[in-house]
């Protein structure tokens, strides 16, 4: 697993290069009384109490124009935020909470990820005050800090020990990319009870390692299995049958479902297993929109397709439902196989070597920007008010899954028609089909901006 990202954001002045310097341990930001001393993001990497990240000092965040100095700086503060895991949102405790804080609050908040408030210089009577008025931003508990003096590292540590992505317990260092046949694949199986998914991995290890049975739901724990498949490391994921939890009644199953639900999220890519003879109901549609929404690749494998192989183009209609049925993840691998007969595990694995690349895929900007022009010169944004909306500017600020943001005047006032048929583009012009794909859109707040 990469290392995890931690965002340090605020106005200017607020203390963001010493909590950087305090965090990292060196004085590798300077610091100074005066604002917008720091304009580069600057990054270093922090072992904080058994957690370990990549920090990143970011300018404060200023309303500007975006040709100007200050708004580039805001600019790559703003991609800062996108590709963070954490974001630290810091404030002056002293000085409480100022108008110009709102903003970046919700630019904060829309990014989607964990977000930790600090208030900072609240050492002494007027500090706390301050740190109390911080609740009105809506980011949660603020956490009293004097970056300074080192005060509210217990409480820091404690936030971000929830927030941070953690690793596998059973995950350690035969693990690293330099052990032979590089870095385990981590792929989990999940899918409805019975959908065959403990007989399947039996099959991938040639023994009979799991428990199998006509009986639905005898997995119940998450089980974690090294495998090597045509020299590459895999580590598969058993997981416990997953159904809608108003009809789960047993508390071993309610634990159970919720260890698949992590399983997933520990996942790199996630096959959901299909039974062929009874598929794509709600429920193999629900747990789909679990993995597209976890962000994970995903493959589909049609299981039990002995049992209907002998139906004359059923293969190509159910291709064609979850195309209609699944349009988050269009051209999503779909794959027949047999656990119980061992076929189709090899075409199986293919996908899932493949959707883990289109997953970890970069695009050059420069690439995605030629993409833009030509797309919405076909197919202009819609106008606002008389007022044409205008798409200036796209980047890929994340991969694993492909995230891209998008900056222009009045983004927000896109329709989701639209958003669509760019997510659309996106997949068709750079090949990611049936991974997730995250659109971000940054509207410049300038009112002197014309656009």
């Amino acid at each position: 697993m990469d290392m995890p990202t931690v965002a340090i954001v605020g106005r200017p002045n607020v203390g963001k290069s010493t909590l950087f310097n305090r965090l990292v341990g060196k004085k590798l930001a300077l610091v100074d009384d005066r604002p917008g001393v720091t304009r580069d993001r600057r990054e270093g990497d922090v072992t904080f109490g058994g957690l370990q990240f990549r920090v990143i000092d970011t300018a404060g965040l200023e309303e500007a124009d975006a040709a100007t100095l200050t708004g580039r700086m805001r600019m790559q503060t703003e991609a800062a935020i996108l590709a963070a895991d954490v974001v630290l949102f810091v404030i002056d405790a002293r000085a409480g909470v100022l108008p110009a804080d709102q903003p970046f609050a919700e630019l904060v908040r829309r990014a989607g990820c964990p977000v930790i408030l600090i208030a900072n210089k609240a050492e002494g009577g007027a500090g706390l005050a301050g740190a109390y008025e911080a609740f009105t931003l809506g980011l949660g508990d603020p956490i009293p800090f004097s970056a300074e003096h080192g005060e509210g590292l217990g409480e820091l540590h404690e936030a971000l020990k929830g927030a941070l992505p953690q690793r596998d317990e059973d995950e350690d260092e035969e693990d690293d990319a330099d052990a032979p046949g590089g870095r385990s694949l981590k792929v989990a199986i999940v899918g409805r009870p019975n959908a065959g998914k403990s007989t399947l991995i039996n099959r991938m290890l040639g023994e009979d390692r799991l428990l199998v049975g006509p009986e639905a739901g005898i997995t119940r724990d998450s089980i974690s299995l090294d495998w090597e498949w045509r020299g590459r490391r895999i580590k598969l994921h058993d997981t416990a049958g997953m159904r809608r939890r108003a009809r789960i009644d047993d508390k071993l199953e309610k634990l159970a479902v919720s260890d698949g639900l992590r399983a997933v999220r520990f996942a790199e890519v996630v096959v959901v297993l299909l039974d062929a003879t009874i598929p794509f109901e709600k429920q193999d549609l629900t747990i789909v929109d679990l993995v597209e929404s976890e962000g994970r690749a995903l493959v589909i494998g049609l299981n039990k397709w002995d049992l209907v192989a002998d139906q004359p183009g059923l293969l190509k209609q159910l291709r064609e439902d979850c195309t209609r049925l699944l349009p988050q993840v269009r051209g999503v691998a779909v794959v027949p196989l047999s656990g119980l007969a061992g076929d189709g595990v090899d075409k199986l694995m293919q996908a899932v070597v493949q959707a883990s690349e289109v997953w970890d895929r970069r695009i050059s900007t420069s690439r995605i920007n030629d993409w833009l022009n030509e797309a919405t010169s076909r197919n202009p944004p819609p106008a606002v008010s008389g007022r044409r909306i205008k798409i200036r500017y796209a980047t890929q600020v994340k991969s694993r899954p492909p995230h891209f943001a998008l900056f222009g005047n009045q983004l927000n006032a896109l329709p989701k028609s639209y958003t669509r048929y760019l997510v659309n583009g996106l997949r068709e012009a750079f090949d990611l089909p049936g991974t997730p794909i995250r659109l971000s859109l940054r509207t410049s707040q300038n009112p002197f901006d014309k656009g």
